[in-house]
């Protein structure tokens, strides 16, 4: 018979899970203006791990009140710079020894699944109705898109996020050859 695992088991479980994860993930929210979005995303990035968050200053950041609420506490796990504009923060991501690549539905992008990631990766996400900006854009080192078979044209950023996320950690997990189940 099937049951929920107890406090003690799933501290287990997500033990296991984070001596398995060696590469580090950091995102760029380049002009993410929503705070439920950036809130959203932040609690997601920390339950993946992330390392830090690279913010344009067009954007909201974890401490305004919406992504408070929405995080549940969550971006105390976080660390984040604001930078002008998304080239600067590639620019820093880069310093700090990330591969930037981005999520962006553009001519050069490949489905994410068939996109090369491995290393510590910066994900770059964009406004939720204008996508990555130019600067960031031209700064790239891959785009890769989430494929769509339904009639909708875009997920939401903070889905969005969320996905790749996933896809780069799970990509890193399956690499150890470990069964961590």
């Amino acid at each position: 018979m099937t049951r929920k695992l107890s406090g003690t088991e799933q501290k287990r479980l997500h033990r296991s899970w984070r001596r398995a994860t060696a590469s580090r993930i950091a995102l760029l929210l380049d002009g993410v203006q929503t705070p439920y979005n950036v809130g959203s995303i932040v609690r997601t990035a920390a339950a993946f791990r992330v390392e830090h968050l690279y913010l344009t200053e067009q954007g909201a950041t974890p401490s305004a009140p919406g992504a408070r609420k929405t995080s549940l506490g969550t971006e105390r796990y976080l660390t984040w710079s604001v930078h002008p504009d998304g080239g600067v923060a590639i620019d820093a991501a880069v310093a700090d020894g990330y591969r930037v690549i981005g999520v962006e539905l553009a001519h050069a992008a490949v489905p994410i699944h068939e996109l090369e990631i491995d290393g510590d990766v910066c994900l770059a996400l964009g406004h939720e109705d204008r996508g990555l900006s130019g600067a960031t854009l031209a700064k790239l080192d891959r785009i890769g898109y989430v494929p769509l078979a339904g009639r909708v044209a875009s997920l939401n950023v903070a889905v969005a996020a969320a996905i790749a996320m996933y896809d780069v950690r799970r990509r890193s997990w399956a690499a150890t050859g470990r069964d961590l189940r």
